[in-house]
């Protein structure tokens, strides 16, 4: 998607008048940049942002640098798709000699290395991104701040799990729209209360069809 397509949908947190407290998002430079372009939208870059490698997208192992086609091609569809589906299958495991690994990165330095993964399946995604909900996120909103996450389909994918109260098989075809605005509002207990995306019902089922044709060989 677009920078131009990504504006025009933010332009609807600003036209609907949604205003926010605090940000949350990974040390990925695609979630910061959307972020970046949140604020920008809404002229609020003073909003004060967290970020933690737990909201990071799933890591997918030997797959890392590889976009969704070229795996598919190498490794057929059904293969794909059930590395990047099942819930518990990780892909290929990185080895940590391995230049991609992520721990020659700077931004991990300061972790225990162990906790670095070198493959992850939907499951682990959502083990290390739940945490964070609690011990950040949930502590925010219970102070009544209105909070915002910008962050990645997998790390996303284990929160809605979680709010949506889904099931292992539900969650594996449930596709978030990249840079649609999705909204929950949840009651005193932290439950939702109504959660919908931003955007006609056309625009989010085209946004949902292209998350779900990633995987496929062209």
């Amino acid at each position: 998607m677009t920078y131009q397509c990504i504006i025009i949908f933010f332009q609807t947190l600003k036209e609907q008048g949604y205003e926010f407290d605090i940000a949350f998002t990974s040390v990925l430079k695609r979630a910061i940049k959307t972020l970046y372009l949140v604020q920008e939208e809404l002229d609020c870059h003073w909003l004060p942002v967290v970020r933690t490698w737990r909201l990071n997208e799933r890591h997918y192992g030997a797959l890392q640098g590889f976009n969704k086609s070229e795996t598919a091609q190498k490794y057929g569809e059904e293969q794909v798709k059930q590395w990047r589906r099942s819930y518990d299958i990780p892909p290929l495991k990185l080895e940590l000699t391995d230049p991609r690994w992520a721990g020659n990165e700077a931004k991990y330095k300061h972790m225990d290395q162990g906790m670095i993964p070198a493959s992850e399946c939907l499951k682990d995604t959502v083990a290390r991104t739940l945490p964070f909900w609690y011990d950040s996120i949930v502590p925010a909103i219970k102070s009544g701040k209105r909070v915002l996450i910008s962050a990645h389909g997998n790390s996303l994918r284990g929160l809605v799990k979680y709010l949506d109260n889904m099931s292992d098989e539900d969650i594996l075809e449930k596709n978030i729209p990249t840079a649609m605005p999705l909204v929950y509002e949840l009651n005193e207990n932290l439950r939702p209360v109504k959660s919908y995306y931003l955007g006609t019902p056309e625009e989010v089922a085209a946004a949902e069809a292209k998350v779900a044709n990633q995987g496929k060989a062209k």
